[in-house]
């Protein structure tokens, strides 16, 4: 079962850098793909992924939350445009190169949100979407 990265990812990066088979990619064109996605074809389920992500942002596809309850602080990222993702986040990725994020909603303690539209969204990245470019 592969991995899947939910909108918790604030695109840090360091999850493609330990992949062993470059199956974490991130999305092309950022405003309509703002994270990063595991080609579920390639991904071994070696789980390298999960503890470099400072967000806690990946799961394994049966585990993603439908219910995840927010400890307080964590950002959601979304497609520009996205309602109620009114708010802009700038960070730095695990290279210490800028990341800025145009539709992001910060989460208050407790409150309930589910992740587990991510499952589809990764699917149809690899599907239908841009694909991802090597170079």
């Amino acid at each position: 079962m592969a991995h899947v990265i939910t909108s918790l990812c604030l695109r840090d990066g360091g999850c493609a850098t330990v992949c062993p088979v470059e199956c974490i990619v991130p999305g092309k064109p950022t405003d309509q793909y703002p994270g990063f996605y595991i080609d579920p074809e390639t991904c071994i389920d070696c789980d390298a992924c999960t503890p470099e992500c400072p967000f806690g942002a990946i799961f394994i596809e049966d585990e993603v939350p439908s219910a995840y309850m927010a400890k307080g602080g964590e950002v959601l990222s979304m497609a520009e445009g996205t309602p109620g993702f009114t708010n802009e986040y700038n960070g730095k990725n695990h290279d210490g190169e800028p990341v800025q994020l145009k539709a992001t909603k910060k989460l208050e303690a407790g409150e309930v949100v589910d992740l587990s539209p991510a499952i589809a969204v990764n699917a149809a990245f690899f599907k239908e979407g841009p694909g991802y470019e090597t170079a």
